[in-house]
C-alpha cells in the first residue's frame, strides 16, 4: 500500500509517500517535500498553485490512498481557516483522482506516530526518522510532518485489519 500523507498549509504544503507492503520488511520511505507557494501572492492563487502541485504529485507517486492532517484550532482563527482551505485542497486535487482520502487530527497523528497524544513536535519528528529507518530527520518540518500523518493512517490501518481478523476468528 502507497500512502501519501499531507500536512496542509497556504504558504508550505507537507507530503511524504510511504510503502508498506508484505514483501518489503517494514515501512519504506519513498519521497518527501514540501509545496512552497509564490511569496505574496493572493489566496486564490495560491491554492490554485497548490492544486496543480498536488496533482502532479498524486500522478507521479500513484498513491493507493491520503492521508491528511486536520486544522488545529486552539489559538488562531485566522490560522486555523488558511490551514482549512488548504486541507480542502489537498482534499480535491486528490479525490479528483478517485484516491480515497482519511483525515485525521493531530492528536491522533501523536498517539499513532508516539504513543502520546500530547508528543512534542521535536519527538514526533524523531519517531519518524526511527519509523522509517532514517539517518536524519527529514526537513524542512512540514514533511516531517506529512510523513507522520502517512505513518498515522498506516497504523490505524493495521489496527482496523487486526481487529477485522479478531472478530473472523
Amino acid at each position: 500500500m502507497r500512502i501519501l500523507g499531507i500536512d496542509p498549509g497556504t504558504i508550505a504544503l507537507g507530503y511524504g509517500v510511504i510503502d508498506d507492503s508484505p514483501d518489503i520488511i517494514g515501512t519504506t520511505m519513498v519521497d518527501y517535500g514540501v509545496i512552497i507557494t509564490p511569496v505574496r501572492s493572493p489566496i486564490w492563487e495560491r491554492l490554485r498553485f497548490l492544486y496543480r502541485r498536488l496533482e502532479e504529485v498524486v500522478e507521479h507517486y500513484r498513491p493507493d490512498v491520503v492521508a491528511i492532517e486536520q486544522p488545529f484550532v486552539a489559538k488562531n482563527a485566522r490560522s486555523a481557516i488558511a490551514i482549512g482551505q488548504a486541507q480542502a485542497v489537498a482534499i480535491l486535487a486528490t479525490g479528483n483522482q478517485g484516491i480515497t482520502v482519511y483525515e485525521y487530527t493531530p492528536t491522533q497523528v501523536k498517539q499513532k506516530v508516539a504513543d502520546h497524544g500530547t508528543s512534542s513536535k521535536e519527538q514526533i519528528q524523531e519517531m519518524v526518522k526511527l519509523h522509517l529507518g532514517l539517518h536524519t530527520i527529514p526537513q524542512p518540518s512540514d514533511a516531517a510532518d506529512a510523513l507522520a500523518v502517512a505513518l498515522c493512517h498506516l497504523s490505524e490501518t493495521h489496527l482496523t485489519n487486526r481487529l477485522a481478523k479478531q472478530k473472523e476468528g
